[in-house]
């Protein structure tokens, strides 16, 4: 077994070290990017209000190109993560659809869920790689969002409508849109999303508590 005081527990130190480090960098700049977009992003002070310093940002990301892409990723990993994973545990489709509806409301309560709309916005018809991320992983959004909104259907538990792809990408909008615009805001936040969802896939909504205490 190799102990702390070994080369391969200092290794292991080493990495940690530089993991927290990474990950605190990503936060900041994340926050950043929603809040002062690409163009604007200083990185002197994502590597400040990270705590770190400059040269401990260049250590681990070439430069802001290599940073906001980065970012992307470690924003769609922790969406997964959070969100995605309640969609997966879901076996009807239609209850999937509402669990990523409700738990992007829960996502974007952070400080951080801004910056896919924001850098879409920056780079929309632009050829950039970070611009060229974005549209990956919106598609890979409106892909599944589609297949489900297929299998509901299929099943019958959803009415007829609109092709699934386009459903889909309006799904993509409202869920973006209500969990930006009233970010924080629980309740109401998870249930308007969630009814919002409801209305384009042609459900009516349900009562739940804040009705009845409104």
């Amino acid at each position: 077994m190799t102990g702390a005081g070994t080369p391969g527990g200092v290794r292991r130190t080493q990495a940690e070290r530089r993991a927290r480090t990474r990950n605190a960098l990503l936060e900041a700049a994340a926050r950043g990017l929603s809040t002062y977009g690409y163009a604007n992003l200083a990185l002197e002070r994502v590597a400040a209000e990270a705590g770190y310093t400059r040269g401990a940002l260049y250590h681990q990301f070439a430069n802001k190109e290599e940073l906001a892409l980065a970012v992307v990723r470690w924003v769609e990993e922790t969406w997964n993560a959070e969100v995605g994973r309640l969609a997966a545990e879901q076996a009807d489709p239609v209850d999937a659809l509402l669990a990523i509806a409700r738990g992007h409301a829960v996502y974007c309560r952070r400080d951080v869920a801004r910056v896919m709309t924001v850098l879409a916005v920056e780079f929309a018809g632009q050829d950039h790689p970070v611009g060229r991320a974005i549209t990956e992983i919106a598609d890979r959004f409106v892909t599944d969002c589609a297949a489900l909104i297929a299998a509901a259907r299929a099943a019958g538990t959803v009415p007829a409508g609109p092709p699934p792809q386009e459903t889909a990408q309006a799904c993509l909008g409202v869920v973006e849109a209500v969990g930006i615009q009233l970010a924080g805001q629980a309740p109401h936040d998870t249930e308007l999303a969630e009814r919002a969802v409801r209305g384009l896939l042609g459900l009516p909504p349900t009562h739940t508590d804040t009705e009845v205490h409104a």
